[in-house]
């Protein structure tokens, strides 16, 4: 695609920094918005995005290293506050998108700070200077957004109450983060602050989308989301978590020369993840569904806030995998993580599934309940595995993986084709028409 297809349906511009506008709303219960065109992820979106690659891949690699309680502990606690800071540029992008040159520069300059947010997240443990920049970028980045929030409710009307009680909720957030500049404030009291940290950021940002508070407040205009493009970047931060399982079985050559183990287990990892990417997309496996987003309100809060432990548990899962290349054996930490990761993310993927209301359940092979309950089956016996396979070589043990994640998708395949479905669809118009043919002549 060259420039001029890429600027084919762009419009000429007046301002160099626009006015924000909210693209979509609720006015009194019903829905307004300033487009019907669905909107995806904006080319700035994406290049944030490619940040989060290295992000994801940096604290990964420190609890691959260090596979304990307390690594994994402090992977959790680094990788929480990153994700929030998406999640604040992704509620900016869905309701004020206006891709002009201040937004950019916001963009810009959240990720320098994540930059240094990442480069000292895995050293809070050990230095206290990398424990206050940490802090010191996140406090940053979270006033930046809560800024953006603010001065947005001044542009437009329709999500002025929200907007202000987001920035509100984010400006207390950011008096919590105190105790993590002190000295004479033990770890053990910082770990405690950043997981009330987190717990207080995943409240709030419910609490203020919720309808309860749209309700109380009487609201006659409400926020609303572009369910395309919520959607279209949810799947773009799965797609990110899913190359950690790749990115590691090519970096350094770790199969080897030739057909090896390494190279064996590098294809098992492959498998996994292009496993899990149809699992993702196809829902809930059926042919005709509505999607959470879509189905109501709490079940949308649910799909939102479910992405937090399925990223990061399949981060973890995926890494482990994926340095399995040049391991002959895993470390028992690394074989609990392993299990344990892929295990908690096909849990988190089994209730995404179950947040869909299906529509052609008489029409399927089988009905929703048994065809995607064998993904609870399967994260019950991945976390069963590294207990009872100890003995197992990482071959052997990734193998096992990768066949209850073929498994999975063979089964959920068939389960969702029709009643009397067959294999091979006939070949069919294969030749022009015999008029044609003849006209041609």
């Amino acid at each position: 695609m060259n420039c001029n297809e890429l600027q084919e349906n762009t419009i000429g511009e007046r301002y160099m920094i626009k006015r924000p506008k909210a693209l979509q709303w609720f006015h009194n219960g019903r829905l307004v918005k300033q487009s019907e065109e669905e909107r995806q992820a904006g080319r700035f979106e994406l290049f944030l995005d490619l940040l989060y690659v290295a992000i994801v891949a940096n604290f990964s690699d420190d609890l691959a290293e260090n596979p304990d309680g307390q690594h994994l502990a402090k992977y959790i606690l680094i990788f929480a506050p990153a994700w929030h800071i998406w999640v604040d540029l992704r509620e900016i992008m869905n309701s004020y998108y206006t891709d002009d040159l201040l937004q950019r520069l916001v963009i810009l300059w959240v990720m320098a700070l994540l930059v240094l947010y990442a480069n000292n997240a895995r050293l809070v443990d050990e230095d206290l200077s990398a424990m206050q920049t940490t802090a010191g970028a996140y406090v940053v980045a979270r006033f930046t957004t809560m800024c953006t929030f603010l001065i947005c409710s001044f542009a437009s009307y329709q999500h002025r109450t929200q907007a202000r009680i987001m920035a509100f909720f984010m400006f207390i957030g950011l008096f919590l983060t105190i105790p993590l500049f002190f000295e004479d404030v033990s770890i053990g009291a910082k770990i405690a602050v950043v997981a009330v940290i987190i717990f207080y950021q995943e409240f709030t940002w419910s609490l203020t989308l919720s309808p309860w508070l749209k309700r109380k407040l009487k609201l006659t205009y409400s926020t609303a989301v572009d369910i395309a493009h919520e959607i279209d970047r949810m799947a773009a931060f799965f797609i990110i978590i899913l190359g950690e399982f790749v990115y590691s079985v090519i970096v350094g050559d770790p199969a080897g020369v030739g057909l090896t183990l390494g190279y064996a287990k590098a294809a098992f990892t492959l498998i996994i993840a292009f496993c899990l990417n149809w699992i993702y997309v196809s829902g809930d496996g059926s042919l005709e569904a509505t999607h959470p987003i879509r189905r109501s309100a709490w079940t949308a809060f649910a799909f939102f806030l479910l992405h937090l432990p399925l990223s990061a548990s399949f981060l973890i899962g995926g890494h482990i995998a994926a340095i399995s290349t040049r391991l002959d054996e895993f470390e028992e930490g690394q074989r609990w993580l392993l299990g344990g990761g892929l295990g908690v993310g096909m849990f988190c993927l089994w209730i995404y599934g179950m947040l869909y209301r299906t529509h052609d359940e008489d029409c399927l092979i089988m009905s929703k309940t048994p065809r995607i309950g064998m993904r609870l089956v399967v994260a019950i016996i991945l976390l069963s595995l590294p207990a009872t396979n100890d003995d197992l070589s990482t071959t052997d043990f990734m193998a096992v993986v990768m066949s209850l994640f073929a498994f999975l998708v063979i089964w959920e395949t068939v389960g969702g084709l029709l009643k009397g479905a067959q294999v091979f669809e006939p070949w069919t118009d294969r030749n022009p028409p015999l008029s044609d043919t003849e006209t041609g002549e």
